[in-house]
Parts: structure tokens; sequence; C-alpha cells
């Protein structure tokens, strides 16, 4: 039996759906490139012994610290597990001991990876069709993809040179209410947000919050990328560290800070629910229910790795991660060197420098898209990312993305000599911009 697209459900064929696998099997289609597009680890400090010494750290927990016998052991490992998972007590203790962030453990779902996080929450608020997501733009495609398998129209947010522009959501939030709409989330990367780099400082960060409650929004805040400031920056306060009044759902992953093979994630949802009977929960516990329904229960052998790599470093990712911190800033610095030197003062190409993270957007005065991608990756050896694939109204953007987390220093010279040479055969085959 063949199958006509049109009959199936809309998303499967969306533009965001189709980004998020063109990005992640991009590189291995010109595997010879250099990739300048994955935003993957680093890959040079990955331990072969690693997995089996945390899962064994881990096993030693279940009996030595919560007391259970070798059947209840090899049952909490081997069986079916609990819906949010089995290490929300060391996420806990993590999120307290790293973020100053202290929630109850049974606030926590452990899912899989932060993509499954988003699904859930963007599952729950969608209630009816009257419910539209805001977010910041450019936004993360996996953001945007998700909405669309719960049919969550996503309206964007400017980020502005503040990482939001926080008066353009409030003129957002009302604008959608005129509209007989219902804005239930504004979804946000404050550290080094995935693609643009950006990050929201402090004083910006508790206006957001303060507008969130005079508006009575949720935040959904993306972290995946917050232990990885450049250099000797201090850093910021999450904006669930900064909420008193419960207006901050948060999103985390150990993808980029433990082992991105383990695929797990999690949630922290402490926000409490009524219903008609009265009783009061907590919004993790609706989101259990429909994890049951999407995945059962987050493989309880990779949560264990994860669980393992906490116990070892005491509950702390900050220090585990020194080694890694200081590739990304010597990476980041190496890209931005390498930028100024091949497209001097009085270039057209623009950039920034971001204050961390993985990633630098280049900005070129002609359009970027997945046509230029593959001439860049057959004739010039780099790849990169299409700005536009993080915008949701399909118009060209004169931008790219790169990344600087899984590559060395050399991987980076050719790469953009690679790049500053499609550049300049773009810039002179292409008529001259009218004054």
């Amino acid at each position: 039996m063949d199958l006509d697209l049109a009959t199936l459900h809309p998303a499967v064929d969306d533009p965001a759906l189709n980004s998020m696998n063109f990005l992640n099997e991009v590189s291995q289609h010109w595997p010879d490139a250099v990739s300048l597009a994955a935003g993957r680890p680093y890959e040079e400090f990955f331990d072969d012994d690693a997995p089996g010494r945390w899962l064994d750290r881990f096993r030693r927990h279940l009996a030595d610290d919560l007391g259970q016998d070798p059947e209840q052991v090899r049952r909490t490992l081997f069986q079916y597990g609990r819906t949010k998972g089995i290490i929300h007590h060391l996420i806990a203790r993590n999120l307290a001991v790293d973020e100053d962030v202290h929630v109850d453990p049974e606030a926590v779902v452990v899912t899989v990876g932060c993509q499954e996080a988003m699904l859930l929450v963007l599952r729950a608020l969608r209630a009816g069709p009257a419910d539209v997501l805001l977010a910041v733009a450019p936004t993360y495609v996996g953001l945007t993809g998700a909405a669309r398998l719960v049919d969550l129209p996503v309206r964007p947010v400017a980020a502005g040179p503040a990482g939001i522009d926080l008066a353009d959501l409030r003129a957002q939030v009302r604008q959608a209410r005129d509209e007989g709409l219902r804005p239930r989330a504004c979804y946000v990367m404050p550290d080094f947000a995935n693609p643009s780099g950006t990050s929201i400082g402090v004083a910006d960060r508790r206006r957001l919050l303060d507008l969130a409650a005079e508006e009575d929004l949720l935040l959904i805040e993306d972290n995946p990328y917050g232990l990885f400031p450049a250099g000797d920056a201090d850093r910021v306060p999450t904006l669930k560290a900064l909420d008193t009044r419960r207006r901050v759902v948060y999103l985390g992953s150990f993808a980029k800070t433990v082992l991105p093979g383990a695929r797990i994630g999690y949630l922290v949802a402490d926000q409490r629910v009524g219903g008609a009977d009265g009783a009061v929960g907590l919004f993790a516990d609706q989101l259990a229910k429909i994890k049951s329904m999407v995945s059962v229960n987050t493989s309880p052998l990779a949560q264990a790795v994860i669980g393992g790599a906490l116990l070892e470093h005491d509950c702390s990712l900050v220090a585990a991660n020194r080694r890694e911190r200081a590739a990304y800033t010597r990476n980041r610095d190496h890209l931005l060197a390498g930028l100024r030197r091949r497209f001097p003062a009085g270039s057209p190409v623009r950039w920034n420098a971001p204050a961390g993270g993985f990633f630098v957007v280049v900005t070129v005065p002609f359009p970027v898209d997945d046509v230029l991608l593959r001439r860049s990756a057959e004739r010039y050896g780099v790849l990169w990312t299409p700005m536009a694939h993080f915008y949701d109204d399909g118009r060209p953007v004169d931008a790219l993305r790169l990344s600087v987390s899984a590559v060395t220093p050399e991987q980076i010279d050719l790469g953009l000599d690679g790049l500053a040479a499609l550049i300049t055969d773009e810039l002179t085959r292409r008529p001259a911009p009218t004054p």
C-alpha cells in the first residue's frame, strides 16, 4: 500500500522538520568537508572507560546510599522504570549546587533528550486552537518543529541587541490577545542562544520575569550552554534561579556537559496545577502523564550513566567541564581572530562575538541558502548553517551560523579559508548593490 503525503499530518513535510533532519545529517552528505555546522560537543575528551565507571558508581549509589538489595538494584537498572525518572534527586542536587536552583525532586521529569522535554511542555500547553507560543527569533529549529507536531502556532519576538526586546514581547502578547488568542508561554534561551549566540543580561532577566508576571505568561527557559562562558567570565544566574513566582519551566540537558550519546535531558516544572475537585499537584505530574504515552520512561541504563557521572563529581558539572570550556573559548577566539584576518576593516562581511557557547553568526551582503551551502561543501570544502533555517517565514536571510564546538584550530583555519574563498567568489559574481 502506498500513502499520499497530503493525507498525513502537515508537520511531516514542514520546513522545520526537514531542517532538523538536514542539520543532523549534513556532515554525512559531505564527510570530507570541514564542518563548522554541527553544534556538537568536543569529542577529544570522550573517555571510552567512563560510561562503565559511571554505571558502576550509580549501582553502588543504589545499594549503599538508597539501601536497595541486589534484586532491587537489578530491577531499577534493567526493568521498565518510573516515568519521572530514577536520577531526579541527583538532578535536583546538581541544580542546587551549580545553578542555585532549589526545587522538589518531584518537580523534575527525566526525558529522552531535551527535545522530548520541549514536546511534553508544548503538548500540555496546547489546549485549544486559540493557544499560541511566543519565541525569541531566530529560534532553535527543534522548538519550532515540536510546536508543529502539537499544532501550536509560534509567533516571533524580536531579539534585539540585549537578547530579547521586552517591548516587542509585551506588544506581541497584547496583539495576540486582541486577536482573541491565548499566548501560553515565551520560549527563550538566555545563555549563548542557538543559533544567535546572544545572551540576556541580569537586569533584563529580572525585567523579563516581571513582565511575565504582569502579563500572566509562562517562560520556557532552555539552557544547554550555560556552563560555557568564554574565558574567565562569571556565569550569570539562570532565569529559574531568579524566579520567585514559579513563572519558569526549565529545560536542561546533559548532552553538552556529560555525554550526548546517553540522550538524557530533563525539565523542571514546579508550577502548581489545580483541578475542579480542588486538588493541587505539580505541573511535572501532568507532564509525566503525557510522557507515559510518548516514551513510557527514559532508559534506566542511560540515566544510570549520567547519574554516576553526577555522583563522581559531587553533583557539580562546573569543574567537570573546565577542559571543555577552555577548548570552546580557544576555538571561539581562534575563529574570531581568523575572521578579522580574512575580512579586515572595510569588508562588507560582519559577525558577532558571543560571550560564550558554541556559535558565531556571520552576516554577508547576499542571500544564504541550502544551494549555496551545497556549493560551499562541494567546491570549497566547508560546511556551515544557513540562518534561514532558524526563522519561520521562509524569507532569505543574509547570514550563516558557524559552530566552534567540535573542531580543532587547524580545522577552523581550513574552514575559514574555504569560507573566505566562497564569499570572495560570490561577491565577484554578484552585481554590486545599488547605493
